[in-house]
Order: C-alpha cells, then sequence, then structure tokens
C-alpha cells in the first residue's frame, strides 16, 4: 500500500511549497515521474487552486483573490513572463517602443504587453483574457 509520502502529487506539492519563486515550468519535475504524470499532478493542482497555467508548460503559484476567491497571479504578468523567460534561458531586452520613450523621442507610455526577446518565441502566453506580444530585437 502506498503512503502519502510516496505519491508523486505529494512530492510535487511539496517541491512547489519550497521553491522561492513563483514561477514553476513542468521540466522542474521531470526527474520525479515522467511527462505524461507530471502533467496529470500539474492538471490537478491546477484545478484545486495551487497553480495558474499562464502558457504551455509554464505555471504560477497561486494567491486567492481577495475580490472573488478564485485564484490568481501574485504579481504583473509582465513581470511574471520576463521571470519565466530567464527561466527557459531565453534573453530579454527593451522593445522599440521602450527605446523611443526612454530616448525621449515619444510620450506615449509603454503598455509592457511587448517583451522584447532575442530569440524566436512561438509560446503564447497569458492569463484571464490578456497576454503577452513578443517582439524581436537586436
Amino acid at each position: 500500500m502506498k503512503k502519502l509520502q510516496d505519491t508523486l502529487l505529494f512530492k510535487m506539492s511539496t517541491r512547489i511549497e519550497r521553491k522561492r519563486d513563483d514561477i514553476i515550468l513542468r521540466q522542474d519535475f521531470l526527474d520525479l515521474g515522467d511527462y505524461d504524470q507530471v502533467g496529470r499532478c500539474l492538471l490537478r493542482l491546477v484545478k484545486e487552486g495551487k497553480l495558474v497555467k499562464i502558457g504551455q508548460g509554464i505555471y504560477v503559484r497561486a494567491i486567492v483573490s481577495p475580490l472573488d476567491g478564485s485564484p490568481s497571479l501574485p504579481g504583473s504578468l509582465n513581470s511574471l513572463v520576463l521571470e519565466a523567460m530567464k527561466k527557459l534561458g531565453i534573453p530579454v531586452g527593451l522593445t522599440e517602443m521602450e527605446i523611443r520613450y526612454n530616448d525621449g523621442k515619444t510620450t506615449q507610455v509603454p503598455t509592457g504587453r511587448v517583451i522584447g526577446v532575442r530569440k524566436r518565441v512561438r509560446r503564447r502566453i497569458g492569463f484571464g483574457g490578456y497576454s503577452v506580444r513578443f517582439e524581436h530585437v537586436a
């Protein structure tokens, strides 16, 4: 008979609780079980409200919204995506609009929904109907 401590779900939950950062990648758990098992456990954690999925293989530790009690993000989507890009090894930089704003060539404030990347990114990352767009920068 299996003990609770021996289950993959328990091991993954424990690892998530011990992590300091809020971004959790699917590949963080591949040493515990195979791809499909990890996926099923992540799906269960999302249904329980402990994680929020923001992209393919990218999850965020959820907090309970004080407004309606639903799971929500612990920070801004932009900062979480930047953290995810760092963990995935994708270098980021300033977008064309951010450069123009910083140089004083425009007064339009960048929204932050566009992130400059130096590698090709084909993922769709978002939450709650909002998604981030990627712009290739030099």
